[in-house]
Protein backbone atom coordinates (compact mmCIF):
# COMPACT_ATOMS: atom_id res chain seq x y z
CA UNK A 1 0.00 0.00 0.00
CA UNK A 2 0.85 3.36 -0.51
CA UNK A 3 1.02 5.62 2.86
CA UNK A 4 -1.37 8.14 3.06
CA UNK A 5 0.73 11.01 3.61
CA UNK A 6 3.57 9.89 0.91
CA UNK A 7 -0.21 9.99 -1.70
CA UNK A 8 -0.95 13.77 -0.37
CA UNK A 9 2.37 14.68 -0.68
CA UNK A 10 2.66 13.74 -4.07
CA UNK A 11 -0.67 15.38 -4.99
CA UNK A 12 0.32 18.78 -3.49
CA UNK A 13 3.62 18.52 -5.67
CA UNK A 14 1.60 17.59 -9.14
CA UNK A 15 2.41 13.86 -9.61
CA UNK A 16 0.19 10.57 -8.81
CA UNK A 17 0.14 7.00 -9.37
CA UNK A 18 -0.47 4.45 -11.67
CA UNK A 19 0.34 1.27 -11.85
CA UNK A 20 2.53 -0.42 -14.30
CA UNK A 21 1.69 -3.87 -16.23
CA UNK A 22 3.71 -5.69 -13.76
CA UNK A 23 1.87 -4.07 -10.74
CA UNK A 24 4.89 -1.60 -10.26
CA UNK A 25 3.70 1.59 -9.32
CA UNK A 26 5.19 4.63 -11.29
CA UNK A 27 4.84 8.40 -10.35
CA UNK A 28 3.69 10.96 -13.49
CA UNK A 29 3.71 14.35 -14.03
CA UNK A 30 2.41 15.39 -17.42
CA UNK A 31 3.70 18.17 -19.13
CA UNK A 32 1.16 19.76 -20.23
CA UNK A 33 -1.53 19.03 -17.91
CA UNK A 34 -5.01 18.60 -18.61
CA UNK A 35 -7.59 20.96 -16.09
CA UNK A 36 -10.98 21.63 -16.62
CA UNK A 37 -11.30 25.46 -15.76
CA UNK A 38 -14.59 25.03 -13.25
CA UNK A 39 -15.83 29.03 -14.62
CA UNK A 40 -15.52 27.50 -18.29
CA UNK A 41 -17.19 24.10 -17.97
CA UNK A 42 -19.17 23.31 -20.54
CA UNK A 43 -22.61 20.71 -20.37
CA UNK A 44 -23.03 19.26 -23.72
CA UNK A 45 -26.59 20.64 -25.20
CA UNK A 46 -27.74 16.66 -25.38
CA UNK A 47 -26.03 16.02 -21.97
CA UNK A 48 -27.74 18.77 -20.72
CA UNK A 49 -31.72 17.13 -22.05
CA UNK A 50 -30.37 14.01 -19.87
CA UNK A 51 -29.95 15.70 -16.77
CA UNK A 52 -33.27 17.63 -17.11
CA UNK A 53 -34.79 14.47 -17.20
CA UNK A 54 -34.07 13.92 -13.46
CA UNK A 55 -32.99 10.25 -14.65
CA UNK A 56 -29.92 9.80 -12.12
CA UNK A 57 -29.63 11.01 -8.61
CA UNK A 58 -26.26 12.25 -7.72
CA UNK A 59 -24.81 10.84 -4.41
CA UNK A 60 -21.29 11.94 -2.54
CA UNK A 61 -19.26 8.73 -1.23
CA UNK A 62 -21.65 6.79 -0.60
CA UNK A 63 -20.15 3.93 -2.51
CA UNK A 64 -16.44 4.41 -2.80
CA UNK A 65 -14.83 0.93 -2.92
CA UNK A 66 -17.83 0.50 -5.15
CA UNK A 67 -16.77 3.12 -7.63
CA UNK A 68 -13.12 2.45 -7.62
CA UNK A 69 -13.35 -1.03 -8.67
CA UNK A 70 -15.77 0.22 -11.26
CA UNK A 71 -13.45 1.90 -12.79
CA UNK A 72 -10.53 -0.55 -12.46
CA UNK A 73 -12.78 -2.91 -14.35
CA UNK A 74 -11.76 -2.90 -18.05
CA UNK A 75 -9.17 -4.46 -20.25
CA UNK A 76 -6.94 -1.76 -19.67
CA UNK A 77 -6.60 -0.20 -16.40
CA UNK A 78 -3.66 1.17 -14.00
CA UNK A 79 -5.66 0.38 -10.79
CA UNK A 80 -4.49 -2.55 -9.32
CA UNK A 81 -4.98 -4.08 -5.61
CA UNK A 82 -2.35 -1.88 -4.18
CA UNK A 83 -4.12 1.37 -5.84
CA UNK A 84 -7.34 0.39 -4.58
CA UNK A 85 -6.44 -0.10 -0.89
CA UNK A 86 -4.22 2.75 -1.11
CA UNK A 87 -7.03 5.00 -2.37
CA UNK A 88 -9.98 3.22 0.07
CA UNK A 89 -7.36 4.29 2.89
CA UNK A 90 -6.83 7.74 1.36
CA UNK A 91 -11.09 7.70 1.89
CA UNK A 92 -11.29 6.71 5.31
CA UNK A 93 -8.92 9.91 6.29
CA UNK A 94 -11.51 12.36 4.11
CA UNK A 95 -9.08 13.11 0.90
CA UNK A 96 -10.56 10.53 -1.82
CA UNK A 97 -14.03 11.41 -2.61
CA UNK A 98 -16.35 9.26 -4.85
CA UNK A 99 -19.59 11.37 -7.03
CA UNK A 100 -22.01 8.71 -8.13
CA UNK A 101 -25.08 8.89 -10.50
CA UNK A 102 -27.44 6.50 -9.18
CA UNK A 103 -30.74 4.89 -11.47
CA UNK A 104 -33.60 3.10 -10.28
CA UNK A 105 -31.60 2.95 -6.73
CA UNK A 106 -28.88 1.43 -8.52
CA UNK A 107 -25.04 2.62 -8.65
CA UNK A 108 -25.43 3.61 -12.78
CA UNK A 109 -21.41 5.35 -13.15
CA UNK A 110 -19.83 7.78 -11.09
CA UNK A 111 -15.87 8.74 -10.54
CA UNK A 112 -13.81 9.11 -8.13
CA UNK A 113 -10.71 11.55 -7.08
CA UNK A 114 -8.83 13.25 -4.19
CA UNK A 115 -9.24 16.87 -2.81
CA UNK A 116 -6.38 18.66 -0.99
CA UNK A 117 -7.45 22.09 0.07
CA UNK A 118 -9.56 23.57 -3.20
CA UNK A 119 -8.37 21.34 -5.73
CA UNK A 120 -9.59 18.27 -6.90
CA UNK A 121 -7.44 15.88 -8.59
CA UNK A 122 -9.92 13.73 -11.17
CA UNK A 123 -8.67 10.19 -10.87
CA UNK A 124 -11.19 8.11 -13.13
CA UNK A 125 -14.64 7.82 -14.38
CA UNK A 126 -16.74 4.54 -15.22
CA UNK A 127 -20.90 4.12 -16.05
CA UNK A 128 -23.03 1.00 -16.16
CA UNK A 129 -25.90 3.13 -17.49
CA UNK A 130 -25.05 5.68 -20.79
CA UNK A 131 -24.41 9.23 -19.74
CA UNK A 132 -23.67 8.15 -15.93
CA UNK A 133 -20.00 8.78 -15.42
CA UNK A 134 -20.76 12.25 -18.09
CA UNK A 135 -24.07 13.14 -15.27
CA UNK A 136 -21.08 12.48 -12.24
CA UNK A 137 -18.46 14.75 -14.17
CA UNK A 138 -21.58 17.21 -13.79
CA UNK A 139 -22.46 17.08 -10.39
CA UNK A 140 -18.57 17.19 -9.40
CA UNK A 141 -18.21 20.41 -10.92
CA UNK A 142 -21.60 21.38 -9.30
CA UNK A 143 -20.07 20.26 -5.91
CA UNK A 144 -16.71 22.31 -6.85
CA UNK A 145 -18.25 25.31 -7.61
CA UNK A 146 -20.58 25.38 -4.61
CA UNK A 147 -17.53 24.75 -2.34
CA UNK A 148 -15.52 27.10 -4.06
CA UNK A 149 -12.88 24.95 -5.41
CA UNK A 150 -10.11 26.60 -7.49
CA UNK A 151 -8.69 23.48 -9.58
CA UNK A 152 -10.01 20.52 -11.42
CA UNK A 153 -6.84 18.70 -12.15
CA UNK A 154 -8.01 15.66 -15.17
CA UNK A 155 -4.20 15.41 -15.40
CA UNK A 156 -4.53 14.32 -19.23
CA UNK A 157 -6.72 15.23 -22.30
CA UNK A 158 -9.43 13.37 -23.98
CA UNK A 159 -12.03 13.86 -26.23
CA UNK A 160 -14.02 12.55 -23.65
CA UNK A 161 -13.05 15.49 -21.71
CA UNK A 162 -12.51 18.18 -24.12
CA UNK A 163 -16.19 18.27 -25.08
CA UNK A 164 -16.54 19.30 -21.19
CA UNK A 165 -14.16 22.21 -21.69
CA UNK A 166 -10.85 20.54 -20.85
CA UNK A 167 -7.38 22.43 -21.91
CA UNK A 168 -3.94 21.71 -21.40
CA UNK A 169 -1.79 23.81 -19.25
CA UNK A 170 2.15 24.20 -19.38
CA UNK A 171 3.45 22.29 -16.10
CA UNK A 172 4.91 25.50 -14.55
CA UNK A 173 1.82 27.18 -15.33
CA UNK A 174 -0.02 24.33 -13.77
CA UNK A 175 2.61 24.26 -10.51
CA UNK A 176 1.39 28.34 -9.73
CA UNK A 177 -2.35 27.07 -9.85
CA UNK A 178 -1.73 23.97 -7.74
CA UNK A 179 0.32 26.01 -5.25
CA UNK A 180 -2.18 28.25 -5.07
CA UNK A 181 -5.29 25.69 -4.70
CA UNK A 182 -3.69 23.81 -2.04
CA UNK A 183 -3.12 26.39 0.15
CA UNK A 184 -6.71 27.60 -0.22
CA UNK A 185 -8.91 26.42 3.06
CA UNK A 186 -11.63 24.21 1.02
CA UNK A 187 -13.79 21.55 2.51
CA UNK A 188 -14.66 18.55 -0.02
Amino acid sequence: MIESEVLLQGYRLGVFPMAMEDDSIAWFSPDPRAIIPLEDFHVPHALRRVARKKVFEIKIDNRFGEVIRGCAKRNDTWINDEIIESYEQLHELGYAHSVEAWCDEKLAGGLYGVAVGGAFFGESMFHRVRDASKIALVGLVDHLRGHKFALLDTQWITPHLQQFGAVEVPRAQYLKMLRRAVDLPRKF
